[in-house]
């Protein structure tokens, strides 16, 4: 019931927005940049996330960061996060600036609820060196979701961070801060990861997910969000519930994609050739499949007939405007 009354809320208050098959959407989530030392779970990913980053800036994607970008829990300075992660910054006020960056908070970035500390942290940054401030995220305004509308179809999908329904993480989120602040900060140190946590919790993120999917029966949408770390994109006659995984898998990221009018789950991953070089590739991972397939307003088998009808009416011209070359894109 609580899930129920927090999701509907987040859905009534959403951003909204318009989409067609022209558009192309990136959705990442669970950074959980920190301050660049060695509890700083994010570092393994770092170099994995720029490059992901300037493709999809090069080959003119939104990017919608889907909660918990900062680990503002464990570490409450973001001036030392952002210094720790210049180059991750440079890609994100790349998007900013041509108005193609959407930032939804989550749980372990609330404060960014909170647009007086948005304005004081994020606006402007102070370059040390030179001894100057400069314009950095000025304008950004969070939100807590996002709702997106297809121009033609009216097919909707809706995006927020998911914690919402999950008491620690939600209503209880100021007692989950200190026990990560003052206590489960410096185990990180060691690999020791909170038990209570829905990523380590194998029931607890189950749970979740199954409050997620009852809300996405009731109310007939398509839903993306991020908080568990376990991607997850539908099979067959399953719920509309996708997940975009995070970005601190071991050698990994995940990202769910919007392009062409159809959506993938894809991984960047670090690998090496025969000669011992490291290249990062991209992989899809599951899809990709047209956006109507997963519209459960309609009965199942007009969803389908929709769907097969937009793979043959536009094969070709998804090929010749294909964001990406799943071959030979290395560096």
């Amino acid at each position: 019931m609580f899930t129920d009354k927090r999701l509907t809320g987040a859905y009534e208050k959403a951003k909204r927005m318009y989409f067609d098959d022209y558009s192309r959407i990136v959705f990442m989530s669970d950074a959980h940049r920190g301050d660049g030392s060695v509890s700083d779970e994010f570092l393994r990913s770092h170099n994995l996330f720029v490059h992901a980053l300037s493709e999809y800036y090069e080959s003119d994607y939104t990017f919608v960061e889907v909660g918990d970008g900062e680990e503002l829990l464990e570490y409450s300075k973001f001036e030392h996060i952002r210094n720790a992660h210049v180059d991750v910054y440079d890609n994100i006020k790349k998007f900013h600036d041509d108005d193609r960056y959407i930032r939804i908070y989550g749980n372990h970035d609330l404060f960014l609820k909170n647009q007086r500390y948005v304005e004081k942290h994020y606006y402007e940054n102070y370059d040390a060196y030179n001894e100057i401030s400069y314009d950095f995220l000025k304008g950004l305004e969070p939100v807590e979701s996002l709702v997106l509308k297809h121009r033609q179809t009216s097919q909707e999908i809706f995006v927020l961070h998911g914690h919402q329904g999950d008491a620690p993480n939600d209503q209880f989120w100021y007692l989950t801060m200190l026990s990560l602040k003052y206590f489960w900060r410096f185990l990180h140190r060691f690999g020791i990861r909170n038990p209570a946590s829905p990523i380590n919790n194998v029931s607890k993120r189950h749970k979740i997910e199954r409050n997620y999917s009852k809300w996405i029966q009731e109310h007939r949408k398509m839903l993306i969000c991020g908080h568990t770390h376990r991607f997850k994109f539908p099979k067959n006659n399953d719920d509309p519930y996708f997940n975009t995984g995070c970005g601190i898998y071991p050698a990994s990221i995940t990202a769910l994609e919007i392009s062409e009018g159809m959506i993938r789950l894809v991984r960047w991953k670090e690998k090496v050739d025969d000669e011992g070089v490291l290249y990062i590739q991209r992989e899809t991972m599951r899809g990709p499949e047209p956006v109507e397939r997963f519209d459960i307003r309609k009965p199942r088998k007009v969803a389908e007939y929709l769907a097969e009808l937009k793979l043959k009416r536009t094969k070709k011209e998804r090929e010749e405007r294909a964001a990406f070359r799943e071959e030979g894109m290395q560096r």
